[in-house]
């Protein structure tokens, strides 16, 4: 029967059975879990991971349903800030590392030509950290604009906005990198 059952009914199920969310992190700590290694990274993934749940117990009062159905914009807007929170912890006076959000070994699977990888990351390092972020959660995780703006807790209209300026930034950074590429023709 909870096979059937939406998120949100499992949610909701869950203010009187709390064991009840053991079937939502069924459903989806495996996405949450590269959610938050991308981010992390894998060993950091398995500390937080535990996290989120335990926040999104916390905070399951305070679900809305999204009309996908689905609480996985939910849960990447909680592991966003948790590991935000890690970061900060780890490295309190650090840069922001611009490969954040970014697993450059399943890039390398993805991309066929690995010459290519500098110049991914560093137009993924051309954007601002919110423009990379919502690039991120549509681009990589796959989710809707309206997903991405529930797990970012903004109007979709902002995420549609930070797309739009991270893709042209992306290609404008693409298209000089091509454009400094093209080999000089050798002297005699």
């Amino acid at each position: 029967m909870t096979n059937e059952s939406t998120d949100g009914e499992l949610l909701a199920r869950s203010l009187l059975r709390p064991e009840a969310l053991g079937e939502l992190y069924e459903r989806h700590a495996a996405a949450v879990f590269r959610f938050i290694a991308r981010r992390a990274g894998p060993v950091a993934a398995e500390d937080l991971l535990g996290d989120v749940f335990v926040a999104a117990l916390e905070a399951r009062e305070r679900y809305r349903p999204h009309k996908s159905g689905s609480a996985l914009p939910w849960l990447y807007g909680i592991s966003g800030n948790i590991v935000r929170a890690h970061l900060r912890k780890q490295r309190p006076s650090a840069v922001i590392d611009t490969d954040v959000g970014v697993d450059w070994h399943a890039v390398d699977e993805r991309v066929d030509a690995r010459a290519q990888r500098d110049q991914l990351r560093q137009a993924l390092a051309s954007l601002s950290p919110a423009e990379r972020e919502a690039f991120l959660l549509v681009a990589w995780e796959r989710l809707s604009v309206t997903e991405a703006a529930q797990a970012l807790g903004v109007a979709s209209t902002v995420v549609r906005t930070r797309l739009f300026r991270a893709r042209q930034r992306a290609q404008t950074f693409l298209a000089t990198a091509a454009r400094s590429l093209v080999p000089l023709e050798d002297s005699p």
